[in-house]
This record gives C-alpha cells, structure tokens and sequence, in this order.
C-alpha cells in the first residue's frame, strides 16, 4: 500500500469515528432530554396544564374583554346620543330667547295700533319689527331666497304654476316667487315657491 492510500485510508478511518462520535452524542442528548422529559411528567403534572382548558381560558378572557369593550361603547353612544339632544334643545332655546325681544315689539306694536290714527306711524312700525328680526335672523345663518327673474332650477326652486312666456328670452325664467326660500349656512331649508313662464 502506497503513502497516499494509507493517508487516505486513515483520513476515511477518522471522517468515519467522528461520525460515530456525533451520533453517540445525539444519541446521549435524546436519552437526556427523554428523561428530564419523563421528571417533569412525574413532578410536574399539576403545573403542566390541559391544551383545552388553556384555549377555553382565552376564549373566556377573550368574550370578557369584548363584552367589556361592547359595554363601553355602548354607553358612549347613549352619552352621544343624549349630548346631541341636549345641544339641540339648548341651540334653540338660545335662538328662540333671541327672538322674545321682537315679540315684546309686536306686543307693544299691537297695543299701539289699537288707538293709533296715523297710518305712516304703523307702517314704520312693522318695518321696524321685519328689519330686527332680519337681523336676527342673518346673525344665525338664515337668509332669503328672492330667485326672481332667474332660470328656473328644479333642485333649487319649487313650481307651483306656469305662466305663458310674453317673449322668448323668459321662457323657462321664473315670473314671481309666491314664497320666498331661504337657507341656513348655504343649505336650503325651505324651496322657494315661483310661477315659472314656459
């Protein structure tokens, strides 16, 4: 046998021991973890607990917190709701308690008028009364709608009746608002009623 295969030989001889040693060692390791295995089953068994009863737990945990959770929002939404109501209420009341100054003017201006002979007066009176509570009313947000003369918008406008056109340029024109509409903060709430000319 040449140098070559006798270093190759013992190469092969010591890859093939150290195969065996590792596997000795695993070998060893299982049997170990086997036994500490097999300890805490013999010591432990109170301690380690049931897979079921561990998913139940955090169902039950789980339903707990959701419950708590859908409590919760709940009576935020009741407080919500109830807030709501409130500043609807107040927001009126603070509009409706702006408004009995004008209607103490209508008392007094009916009292007037009662032993009043000068028309003018009286008529100064209600123009008086119709600008204040103008004023009351563009200080909330609330302004007319006049769309006289302006065409006719199915969305914006409400026709109660059609008048033939006496030209061709007023065809489809509105000829005279019978109601006035108005709007609060740019939405309309209340349709103007107009004869529009066809």
């Amino acid at each position: 046998m040449s140098e070559k295969e006798k270093d190759a030989s013992e190469l092969k001889e010591e890859q093939l021991n150290n195969h065996i040693d590792s596997a000795e060692e695993a070998t060893t390791n299982t049997e170990e973890s086997a036994e500490n295995v097999a300890d805490n089953k013999e010591f432990g068994e109170a301690e380690a607990e049931d897979p079921i009863e561990v998913l139940q737990k955090q169902v039950t945990e789980e339903k707990n917190k959701y419950l708590r959770l859908y409590a919760e929002f709940e009576n935020f939404r009741k407080r919500s709701a109830k807030e709501r109501i409130d500043l609807i209420g107040t927001a009126s009341a603070d509009v409706l308690k702006e408004m009995l100054p004008i209607l103490d003017d209508f008392e007094r201006a009916i009292d007037s008028n009662k032993t009043a002979s000068d028309i003018e007066s009286v008529k100064e009176g209600f123009e008086l009364l119709h600008s204040k509570f103008g004023r009351l009313m563009k200080s909330k947000g609330i302004e007319s709608i006049d769309p006289k003369d302006e065409m006719f918008d199915g969305e914006l406008h409400e026709a109660i009746a059609q008048m033939p056109a006496q030209s061709e340029d007023q065809k489809g024109k509105i000829f005279d608002v019978v109601e006035k509409g108005y709007k609060l903060n740019d939405k309309i709430i209340r349709h103007p009623k107009v004869v529009v000319a066809s």
